[in-house]
């Protein structure tokens, strides 16, 4: 009985070390990644889309096709047409 409980003790203080190896190794790992917080930083964004800021308007071609448009390349007055001129202007 006295070499079995030798063992057992032996082998409870290689396990008490492991674990607190493991328990140091856990908290340096803690440490580590609160040094690095992803907070404080400016986060650098990749912009996968187009960028919002321009705003694109939907017209009708001359042959009868939608088409989206950059509102900035447009520098026509706002003016409304008449249904005459409208009827007249598509080409059919």
């Amino acid at each position: 009985m006295n070499s079995n409980e030798e063992i057992t003790e032996t082998n409870t203080a290689s396990r008490r070390k492991l674990i607190r190896g493991l328990g140091v190794l856990s908290m340096f790992a803690a440490i580590a990644a609160a040094a690095r917080l992803p907070f404080i930083g400016k986060k650098e964004v990749i912009s996968c889309k187009p960028d919002s800021k321009k705003t694109m308007i939907k017209m009708l071609t001359q042959d009868g096709r939608l088409v989206e448009i950059d509102a900035s390349l447009l520098t026509a007055s706002n003016k409304k047409i008449s249904n005459n001129e409208l009827q007249n202007w598509i080409k059919k």
